[in-house]
């Protein structure tokens, strides 16, 4: 599949810029793979449109991951706890920075290249939220960025899909819990046109011997988001229940555990639009996300979802 084959073109102002006013009241798009049929409803109507599926989730927790430095002007993201105080980062401005220098609470340690550096932290992370850059406007409270079941600390970008979850909707479900820390894979942009020539890091993912075997034996699985998917796939794949998975979804790819999908809408160019295409089919998903920026759905992080049957 070629890069170019996952652009699309999205009006600025669909760009949610802040979650909605409660969880819950964000838009939904239904749709059937078997049957074809689109349907528009609200995500507090989740419960009403599934038949019994075990719902998976992400409880991975978002660290304050973005640290400011001066002299020189910028910052660090941690992206994975390596050992210790020893992380993994990205750190800019990257030609102005030096392995064996402390920037405030950071020593650089090792430039690995593509802007990714190890370094060493003094205590725990304190820095802010790390939002993406295209949200510009503040956000009024952090834990609206964090999913009501975060629980295990450690990623550098929330699992959006789970943001719109409210803990009386979770009452209302068969619920099971995995563990992948976002990290550089989740969110790094494209940078080769053919996808067969990108290379993924790989994320840390953990799963409960109990909860596996939940998952495993379930008569329908839905996975909310993508990064649950690549937990459950790398999983029905014979892999330990922790460990790091470099598992990457294009279109073609055999779903061997994953039977439903929830997703947010994701930017052109990415990695987690060709596993959606890979889940409902590349000219259904064309036609889904025109139909969403016809109907002016809110994309990306903070904005609606899409349930895929």
């Amino acid at each position: 599949m070629k890069a170019s084959e996952l652009e699309y073109e999205l009006p600025p102002e669909l760009i949610a810029q802040r979650p909605a006013g409660r969880r819950d009241e964000s838009r939904l798009l239904v749709y059937e793979r078997a049957t074809g049929a689109v349907r528009h409803r609200r995500f507090s109507d989740l419960p009403h449109e599934l038949s019994g599926e075990l719902v998976v989730v992400n409880d991975t927790r978002v660290v304050p991951a973005r640290i400011a430095i001066e002299a020189p002007r910028g910052e660090v993201l941690l992206l994975e706890r390596l050992e210790g105080d020893v992380w993994e980062g990205l750190a800019r401005p990257t030609r102005r920075l030096r392995a064996g220098r402390r920037y405030g609470p950071v020593e650089l340690l090792e430039h690995l290249g593509e802007g990714r550096w190890r370094l060493r932290l003094d205590g725990e992370p304190a820095g802010e939220t790390p939002l993406p850059p295209y949200i510009t406007e503040p956000l009024d409270s952090p834990e609206r960025y964090q999913t009501v079941y975060a629980r295990q600390s450690g990623s550098a970008a929330a699992p959006t899909a789970g943001l719109h979850f409210t803990l009386e909707l979770l009452e209302q479900l068969d619920i099971e819990r995995v563990t992948l820390h976002v990290g550089l894979d989740t969110f790094r942009p494209l940078a080769v046109d053919d996808l067969s020539e990108h290379r993924l890091h790989g994320e840390r993912y953990e799963v409960e011997p109990a909860a596996w075997e939940r998952i495993r034996a379930a008569e329908r699985a839905l996975a909310v988001g993508t990064t649950s998917v690549r937990v459950l796939e790398t999983l029905a794949r014979g892999a330990p229940l922790s460990g790091r998975t470099e598992l990457f979804v294009t279109p073609g790819f055999e779903f061997q555990r994953v039977d439903a999908l929830l997703t947010n809408f994701h930017l052109p160019r990415s990695t987690l639009l060709a596993l959606v295409m890979a889940f409902a089919g590349v000219e259904q998903t064309r036609d889904l996300y025109r139909l969403a920026i016809e109907e002016r759905y809110r994309f990306y992080s903070f904005g609606d979802a899409m349930l895929l049957l």
